[in-house]
């Protein structure tokens, strides 16, 4: 499920070779030529402090879009001149917004070259974007909902076999009496950091940890020749060797396992209109994150339990890894403009300076759910 909430890359082609884009959140020019060959990123830190510097701003993005259709045989002749801007105060506020700049700048791109891509294989260009130019060693979760949402639908992916299927959940008549709340809305807590993620060794350590106990699971069933990855070992395998595992490899799988089973009980929960059991699932899911994963820091964590807190909340947890960004809360929405009011309130009570930083009309955001990424 997308929200409401995103960017805009305003493009025409540039009748040549050029890509010129501009930001309205960030300072300087990218430019560059389609025609160059673009290098990942530790295949770059031999180049002069200047060039390096512009690897690491907010135009990696486009470079990195031109390093995925390279990479794939696409053909690049003609550049793009263009304008992107995001919702306000939301740009590295962790919801996805580096998967939206590089399916902007991948579309953007295509329709200029007139290439047909469709939108799981833009899916698997993302992954290049943040995998292999930037060393981001993330799954493909946030492009493909970028990519595959629908208004008012929730996306199940198994990021494996990139099967999905979106999930509708009923109307309000059909569970009217339920005393399930008749309509909800979506709350973005923003934290005030910002930190790249892939400035952040968390993110990637956590990754490596869970493939090294993937690893031990597999090993340890007499498999030695399976990729080291969680979402090969059979869940029969875990329990029967989860044991052998050290303290915080048992938490990584452990999280993985029961994250997995929260997701089939919360699509449940959704088609059939049980959504306050939908926000319990929520909020076990920030839980895990937080003891089993042993993501986040302080400020989300205090973000996550004030949401709990907050009146007409079904559930909420973090909004990504929970190393820097917001968390995202399950509301009724009649109770919406309460909850965000107090989340405002208490959340500068614990980090005055955190929440400073922040425009009180952007420091938490009531959405509805979105749709789909599209060239229109």
């Amino acid at each position: 499920m997308t929200i409401n909430k995103g960017i805009l890359l305003g493009f025409a082609p540039s009748g040549s070779n050029q890509v010129v884009i501009r930001s309205g959140q960030f300072e300087g020019e990218v430019k560059f030529r389609v025609d160059e060959i673009q290098q990942p990123k530790d295949k770059s830190l031999d180049k002069d402090s200047s060039e390096l510097q512009e690897q690491c701003n907010w135009g990696r993005y486009a470079r990195g879009a031109v390093y995925a259709l390279q990479s794939r045989g696409n053909n690049l002749s003609k550049g793009i001149i263009g304008y992107i801007c995001g919702s306000e105060g939301l740009d590295s506020s962790g919801l996805s917004s580096s998967a939206a700049v590089g399916v902007a700048c991948l579309m953007a791109l295509q329709y200029a070259n007139d290439l047909v891509i469709s939108p799981t294989e833009n899916i698997d260009y993302d992954r290049l974007i943040e995998n292999e130019y930037l060393g981001l060693k993330n799954g493909i979760m946030d492009q493909s909902a970028i990519l595959l949402s629908s208004h008012g639908c929730l996306m199940c992916m198994n990021c494996k076999t990139k099967d999905y299927k979106l999930v509708y959940r009923p109307k309000v008549l059909e569970y009217n009496e339920s005393g399930e709340p008749k309509a909800t809305r979506i709350l973005l807590a923003l934290s005030g950091l910002k930190q790249a993620l892939m400035n952040n060794p968390g993110y990637n350590k956590r990754v490596a940890e869970c493939r090294e106990a993937a690893q031990i699971l597999l090993e340890a069933s007499g498999d030695y020749k399976t990729e080291p990855i969680l979402s090969n070992v059979d869940p029969e395998v875990y329990e029967a060797h989860k044991h052998k595992l050290e303290p915080d490899l048992a938490k990584r799988a452990e999280h993985y396992f029961s994250e997995n089973m929260r997701v089939l009980k919360g699509v449940e929960a959704w088609a059939m209109g049980r959504l306050k059991d939908f926000g319990m699932l929520i909020t076990a899911s920030g839980r895990s994150s937080i003891q089993n994963y042993e993501c986040g820091c302080e400020p989300l964590i205090q973000l996550y339990e004030i949401l709990l807190r907050a009146p007409g909340v079904l559930g909420a947890r973090f909004s990504g890894a929970g190393f820097r960004g917001c968390c995202l809360a399950f509301v009724e929405a009649d109770l919406a403009t309460e909850a965000a009011s107090f989340v405002r309130s208490e959340y500068l009570k614990v980090q005055p300076e955190l929440a400073s930083q922040i425009s009180k009309d952007t420091a938490v955001l009531i959405c509805e759910s979105g749709d789909c990424a599209r060239v229109i």
